[in-house]
């Protein structure tokens, strides 16, 4: 993208974030929904196809793009991110990595416009990180599949147009071996929801449980066609690493907002006759977080552009993801405590960015499966002896 394309974009979104997002966090928070005229805007700036190559209809950002854009995304509540994180992200990757070129054609215009979200169905109760357990099956029946399982935590299932679905096709296979990834377009038979789940944090991400019950879709839906057949998970690990990296860059935006909440209320905070920014243990608290918050910039950055030029697309999106995810979580809890007692109070942003910020240290892979991977990456076969 034209550097000056990119920063036009970027600034765009940082007007719209700051001007019409950030005042409305309170009411996002407590109703628990984005409003219409937040999601309208966002289709029509593009962004539920950041993502998504051009010639399907999205902006066709690289990654180092896309992290610049979600520095300014995670100034905010992160469920506006949600909106269109999983067409873009987990999701909408399944058919730009694996899809074939009717898949392709049929669904990317249609999610990069919006007209279409997308759900990605592969945590179960007994198969979240480790996907061994994955119990949902799909069993040929003439040309068609018939899929019978459930999924757990699947956000945007409940205003989802099509789940990604991962069953396991081959029941011989071990391990991550013999699934399969299927396209399941809402309203078919048998594909039901489970109530919205009711989380710590993350208001107006709507995640819930989701049933497929005998449920029947032609051999089209098949992701990659018969080349994708029992390769679902490998597919699915190429779109994870990619969203690793994207919700690195999200923590490090969010990070920025809350460096900021802390430096003014230290700023304006006084105690006895003098604002706290004056005590030197407030100055250390601040002072850690400022040098977190340009570590974590600094790693995604680099990471994201190593991905784009192919040399690490498993490592590197690992790393930055443990980091950055375990990196706000301390500015989080520094920011309360630099709030004292108004940080522990509902209304309050750093209160509500420390409960959205525990989310980030478990999804898309928890801390300690990026430690296995970043391990695994640097020890070779050492570490499977």
């Amino acid at each position: 993208m034209d550097t000056s394309d990119l920063n036009a974009i970027l600034s765009s979104v940082r007007e719209f974030v700051r001007a019409e997002v950030v005042p409305l966090e309170e009411q996002i928070d407590t109703e628990d929904r984005i409003p219409d005229v937040i999601i309208a805007a966002c289709k029509d700036m593009g962004l539920y196809g950041f993502a998504i190559p051009e010639s399907y209809g999205g902006l066709g950002m690289t990654l180092e793009e896309e992290a610049r854009l979600a520095f300014e995304l995670g100034w905010t509540t992160p469920a506006l991110r949600s909106l269109f994180g999983t067409n873009n992200g987990i999701a909408g990757q399944v058919l730009i990595k694996g899809g074939t070129e009717e898949q392709k054609t049929s669904w990317l215009p249609r999610l990069a416009s919006g007209e279409v979200t997308a759900s990605f169905g592969l945590t179960e109760a007994d198969a979240g990180s480790d996907p061994s357990g994955l119990a949902t099956t799909a069993r040929r029946d003439g040309s068609d599949w018939v899929l019978n399982g459930s999924k757990r935590y699947i956000t945007n299932a409940l205003v989802a147009d099509v789940v990604m679905v991962f069953a396991r096709t081959n029941p011989d296979a071990a391990g991550n071996k013999g699934i399969s990834t299927f396209l399941v377009p809402a309203g078919t038979p048998g594909l039901t929801f489970g109530a919205r789940d009711h989380k710590m944090g993350q208001m107006g991400t709507w995640t819930s449980d989701v049933y497929l019950d005998d449920v029947r879709v032609p051999a089209e839906a098949l992701v990659g066609g018969e080349d994708g057949l029992d390769v679902g998970f490998q597919i699915a690990a190429k779109c994870l690493s990619h969203g690793r990296a994207h919700i690195a860059a999200l923590c490090v935006g969010m990070a920025g907002r809350l460096v900021h909440e802390s430096v003014e209320f230290a700023q304006t905070r006084e105690q006895g006759g003098k604002p706290i920014a004056s005590f030197q243990l407030i100055q250390g608290l601040i002072a850690d977080s400022v040098t977190d918050h340009y570590a974590g910039r600094a790693l995604v950055l680099d990471v994201a552009r190593a991905y784009d030029a192919g040399t690490d697309t498993v490592q590197g999106p690992s790393a930055a993801k443990y980091f950055a995810s375990e990196m706000v979580g301390r500015v989080a809890d520094r920011a309360v405590q630099v709030h004292g007692g108004a940080g522990y109070i509902r209304g309050v942003a750093v209160e509500r960015f420390y409960r959205d910020a525990r989310l980030f240290r478990i999804y898309e892979g928890t801390s300690q499966i990026q430690q296995v991977i970043i391990a695994r990456g640097a020890l070779g076969k050492a570490a499977r002896a």
